[in-house]
């Protein structure tokens, strides 16, 4: 564990598209790069209904028309991120930290297993066993995907980041091969429970976890407050 007394901005945000997301991220990035903004930053926030490709993705893990996504109202959006396909919606806790990974003297695999542990210890507060799969990077509940990792680094600045499965709808993982695997299943906290689930109380967890887990204290900020900020 880091523990270091460096203080990180923390924004949650409503539900939001996730073009509108993903370029916020981008300006936030390259505000961290200039200097800008001099303290790294965490959005937390859930998406409305969408497939995202990562850059290892391609349609043919998209396993229904696109006709039937039309009809659907979900589109599939290509970004740069890692990983493959993936499905967001409400109900789903998204974690995009902005951290300079130079700076903070952090690995990119100490990285993403500092995200995956987040998700485990978040899991473990409600007695669900969660753990890694060294075949395939994200958070697992026996052989089912509870939560999905996949990076974007940009001149040592990372974003994207995870997506927690709290109580979402898993119908339209159906629709995918999750990550571009074939033959499994992904799952909730909910589904694990089979009871109803917080989305405030989970955020909260997860805030206490980053802290633990990166060595951060989060401020909580307002997209309004960054420039202000000393």
């Amino acid at each position: 564990m880091n523990r270091t007394n460096r203080k990180w901005f923390c924004i949650e945000l409503p539900t939001t598209e996730y073009r509108e997301a993903w370029d916020l991220q981008v300006r936030l990035v390259n505000e961290r790069k200039d200097k800008t903004i001099d303290r790294d930053i965490i959005l937390l926030l859930e998406h409305f209904a969408v497939f995202t490709l990562g850059n290892r993705g391609g349609l043919k893990n998209l396993n229904v028309s696109e006709v039937f996504l039309k009809e659907s109202g979900i589109s599939v959006i290509h970004t740069e991120r890692g990983g493959d396909i993936t499905f967001h919606a409400p109900g789903q806790l998204v974690i995009y930290p902005i951290i300079d990974l130079r700076a903070a003297r952090m690995s990119v695999t100490d990285y993403v297993e500092n995200l995956e542990e987040i998700v485990i210890r978040t899991a473990a507060d409600w007695g669900i066993e969660a753990v890694r799969n060294p075949l395939s990077r994200g958070v697992w509940v026996d052989n089912n995907k509870l939560g999905s990792i996949g990076i974007a680094i940009r001149r040592g600045i990372c974003f994207h980041g995870t997506a927690f499965n709290v109580s979402l709808s898993l119908e339209p993982f159906g629709w995918i091969n999750p990550c571009g695997l074939e033959h499994i299943r992904v799952t909730s906290m909910e589904q694990e429970l089979s009871c109803e689930i917080s989305m405030h109380q989970v955020r909260q967890a997860v805030k206490s976890h980053i802290q633990e887990v990166f060595g951060a204290e989060l401020v909580k900020t307002e997209l309004s407050e960054l420039k202000n900020e000393d």
